[in-house]
């Protein structure tokens, strides 16, 4: 006869609550990278393609996180230092620099852009449950640019919102550019 006493074997515990919230929004596949010490994470889908550091042709009188434009199988494409855009010291070149193509979307219209990153680590697929809302550490709006922090392997990743990196205005900027 079944017995209705709960099993005792050393089956884990199953979460089956509702996933709601940051984590179940972005949940998906993300790209990541380093910049200095720190490792961030683009949503795939935002992602064009990944290409060796080229020639930069440099553009005067732009903002200094604007390194310049290439010529990508014939489209000028502007590109940006992540580094000084977040305020970084800038470094030199190695070989694991890379340029990182993103599609951003605004209501202005779509840019296509490259930004020099430190190093392309991998693809992750993340889960819900690994996804936390980004931590408040100063003003709302500086922090726009960041969807969520994620914890993969022991590791902390910045989920960008590549679309708000650069501010409107920057964005617009870029567009002219190209």
């Amino acid at each position: 006869m079944p017995s209705s006493t709960p099993s005792t074997d050393n089956a884990p515990a199953v979460d089956t609550r509702p996933v709601s919230g940051i984590g179940a929004r972005l949940a998906g596949k993300f790209m990541t990278f380093m910049l200095a010490d720190e490792e961030y994470g683009l949503e795939i889908l935002k992602v064009r393609e990944i290409i060796g550091l080229m020639n930069i042709t440099r553009v005067p009188r732009v903002a200094d996180f604007v390194r310049g434009v290439i010529n990508l199988r014939g489209r000028v494409i502007p590109v940006i230092e992540l580094r000084s855009a977040f305020g970084m010291d800038r470094v030199e070149a190695t070989d694991q620099t890379v340029i990182i193509v993103v599609q951003c979307h605004s209501e202005d219209g779509d840019v296509t852009m490259g930004v020099i990153v430190d190093e392309v680590l991998e693809v992750v697929d993340l889960r819900a449950e690994q996804i936390e809302p980004t931590p408040t550490l100063s003003s709302a709006s500086s922090m726009d640019f960041l969807l969520g922090v994620a914890k993969v392997d022991g590791r902390v990743v910045y989920l960008l919102e590549i679309d708000k990196v650069l501010s409107p205005d920057e964005r617009k900027g870029l567009s002219s550019l190209a």
